[in-house]
């Protein structure tokens, strides 16, 4: 397996990229420290109207600060049971202020986004909480869904073990975000060994589910704390087995060999290029409200 990097392009205006889903023509991006959620034409990138997911009076400086920051990490889409489409955008959970979640419906040929929804997270993520290792912090970075199972996945900093999938019934879990069902989901954990740069391991960083395969990201910090930031080291793309097995990883690096040091976030699958082959669009964040838009090729 290995993953090249054919061209990455900045996305100004666009703050701390954190998820990303490709829906037809149209890239939505959610970022960690923005109230938006963008939307960009996903053959050039060029940006589109905003939708707002909610009001602040503290992103004048084009960032939210850490400490009030919903920290929007995973974005996926999704049917609802009512066979309403839709996105569905949730904090990490690190702090009480990161449980917050957004539903986003899209109408119309061009899945353009509706009324948003806020959504309360605090029920679901205490479910969650009891399945993480000792001493970890929630902190969930990437989302995805199947056509039954929506997939959260738990990025635990600093550490080798606490990479864990969380599989969630998609249609209780909307039922019970929605307030139709007064108890959480039951919860299905799988945890994974990822690799390591320099002695740190990796950590989640994306996810998304195309032609039945769990396609994700990860990146290395050097870092212990679920909160705050840490030296990026570089990144890694492949595919989670979700029927047993260890997780294939491959680390990003240029066609000339050279390793890719940017902070991938999120990926979405652009096209199947061959058999075994995969165009990627992924989005990084370099902690400092940077975004860039990457194209990938992923050969499995």
């Amino acid at each position: 397996m290995h993953a090249l990097v054919h061209r990455e392009v900045a996305l100004p205006n666009l703050p701390s990229a954190s998820g990303a889903e490709l829906i037809g023509d149209a890239l939505y991006i959610i970022g960690d420290d923005s109230p938006w959620l963008y939307r960009l034409d996903a053959a050039t990138l060029a940006a589109g109207r905003p939708t707002p997911l909610f009001e602040t009076a503290h992103f004048s400086q084009g960032r939210i600060p850490k400490h009030l920051k919903p920290d929007l990490e995973c974005l996926t889409l999704l049917r609802a049971g009512s066979g309403e489409t839709g996105l569905l955008a949730l904090g990490s959970g690190a702090t009480p202020a990161r449980e917050q979640g957004y539903w986003v419906p899209l109408a119309g040929a061009d899945r353009l986004p509706g009324t948003v929804y806020p959504l309360s997270l605090a029920g679901l993520y205490a479910a969650l909480r009891p399945h993480l290792p000792a001493g970890a912090t929630l902190n969930l970075e990437a989302a995805a869904a199947t056509e039954t199972e929506l997939l959260l996945l738990q990025r635990t900093v600093g550490a080798a073990a606490g990479n864990l999938l969380f599989r969630l019934p998609l249609a209780a879990t909307l039922a019970f975000l929605h307030r139709r069902q007064p108890l959480p989901p039951p919860v299905r954990v799988q945890g994974f060994r990822l690799p390591v740069i320099d002695g740190k391991p990796a950590g989640f960083s994306g996810a998304a589910w195309f032609a039945n395969r769990l396609f994700v990201t990860a990146s290395v910090e050097d870092t212990a704390d679920a909160v705050l930031d840490g030296a990026v080291l570089g990144s890694f793309v492949g595919v989670l087995p979700l029927d047993g097995g260890p997780a294939a990883l491959a680390r990003l690096a240029w066609p000339d060999g050279r390793s890719y040091l940017g902070k991938v976030e999120s990926v979405a699958v652009r096209r199947q290029l061959a058999s075994g082959r995969f165009e990627l669009l992924l989005v990084t964040d370099d902690d400092a409200g940077g975004s860039t838009a990457v194209v990938a090729e992923l050969v499995v």
